[in-house]
């Protein structure tokens, strides 16, 4: 097999480095009897939380109302699919911004917190499988399979699947959980490191250097973001600024963070990011997705000397949701263009300048990268493996999902991607 250019600076012979995937078919673990003083210090976020709030009162979102429908998607039901509204529509009080109060949960996800904060997912940030199924469509108008998608991923790696409840933000397991006493295991949230959250965020620092803080909004790297726009899109966050601050932001966590992880499932990062340009404009792709608007819902507010300071997240005033869904295709279209932009090595770092790429296969992913010739399809498929199949993660994380959360997943996914031709797994 001819390796890639791009991987002859990095590679080591017959290294994986990585424990953590030691029950990964195909790994190869030589690497570590060599450099074992280089392994990343990494380790699971366990016990309690004591920063996180807590609020006794959990409203749940914003019942659903007859007369401001949106796409129509009740308790976690499809919606319509056809959007174009305005939201929150003229005299929806009930999905007006509130900022968060002190006992209000919110994470590294501007989405998320702006959902909250207009109450299409409750108010306190403990929400669950029906509300954001229903507050991705309803807000957003992504599609039944994306938003289904999006709320399996974060409640299996996050949250409980049997009461299907998710913290946006810190562990809340003794709110989230079956079992409140964390015996279990303990229920991380979206701040958790290296399962929805990752390396490389667009406006968050990465976990090992920020002394494990990687969901507080950096108003930096928001300034930063926006130079790339100025300097790519004539200051409009489109899908070439994204690519190429994605790209940078790849290149600056590879060069300064010595547990810098690169992984497949970095690959919803891209996903994420194609929020900025596909959902956040007024129609979505139709409207420009400019600083107005991309601050807005990032809260993001001028310093007024280059830099930016952090307000609660909202919608803009007069928006509209995009016309058409935003499914599961047309994001792994957007992965696709993002990541072939600039294509980036899959691995990670055991060190300082000690860089060793995944050689082992993964799906579609050979010598630590995507081919070159990828379809939206192709990527489709992957995230189902993603979602499905073991996957390397992090130091102590373990890799594969307990049998019963891989069947609550496979029952939630596998309806969603029967008709997109990817194999589907049984358990």
């Amino acid at each position: 097999m001819v390796l890639h250019p791009i991987l002859l600076a990095y590679i080591v012979p017959s290294a994986v480095a990585w424990p953590w995937i030691a029950n990964v078919p195909g790994v190869d673990l030589s690497a570590i009897h060599k450099n074992p003083e280089n392994l990343p210090q990494q380790r699971r976020q366990t016990g309690l939380d004591p920063t996180c709030p807590f609020n006794p009162d959990h409203p749940g979102a914003a019942p659903f109302d007859l007369r401001f429908p949106y796409t129509g998607s009740i308790d976690g039901l499809p919606g319509t699919g056809i959007g174009g509204v305005q939201v929150p529509a003229p005299g929806d009080t009930a999905h007006e911004f509130v900022p968060p109060g002190p006992n209000d949960i919110r994470g590294p996800c501007p989405g998320m917190n702006t959902a909250a904060n207009h109450n299409f997912l409750s108010h306190d940030g403990i929400t669950n499988f029906a509300e954001l199924v229903s507050a991705q469509q309803n807000l957003y108008n992504l599609a039944y399979d994306l938003a289904v998608f999006i709320a399996v991923r974060g409640i299996a790696l996050d949250g409980d699947i049997a009461t299907t409840k998710l913290s946006i933000g810190c562990d809340a397991t003794e709110r989230t959980s079956i079992d409140p006493t964390g015996t279990l295991g303990r229920e991380p949230g979206l701040d958790a490191h290296n399962k929805f959250e990752g390396d490389t965020s667009l406006t968050r620092r990465d976990y090992f250097l920020n002394n494990g803080d990687a969901f507080t909004f950096q108003g930096d790297m928001f300034a930063d973001m926006y130079r790339v726009a100025n300097s790519t899109s004539n200051g409009l966050f489109d899908r070439d600024t994204i690519a190429v601050y994605r790209s940078q932001r790849y290149d600056e966590s590879l060069a300064e963070n010595p547990n810098f992880y690169f992984g497949p499932k970095a690959l919803l990062l891209y996903g994420a990011a194609s929020f900025i340009y596909e959902v956040f404009p007024v129609f979505g792709p139709e409207g420009d997705a400019d600083i107005d608007t991309v601050s807005t819902f990032y809260g993001a507010v001028s310093d007024g000397n280059g830099g930016y300071d952090h307000v609660p997240e909202r919608i803009p005033e007069n928006w509209s949701n995009r016309r058409t869904a935003y499914g599961i295709l047309e994001i792994a279209e957007e992965i696709r263009y993002q990541y072939s932009y600039a294509p980036k090595l899959f691995g990670g770092n055991v060190g300082t300048n000690n860089f060793l790429a995944l050689n082992t296969t993964f799906g579609i992913i050979e010598d630590g990268t995507l081919p070159s010739e990828v379809t939206a399809k192709d990527i489709a498929c992957l995230l189902y493996q993603l979602a499905v199949d073991n996957v390397p993660g992090t130091v102590a994380n373990e890799a594969e999902l307990p049998l019963e959360a891989l069947t609550w997943v496979l029952t939630q996914l596998n309806p969603i991607f029967t008709n997109t031709g990817c194999p589907l797994k049984i358990t």
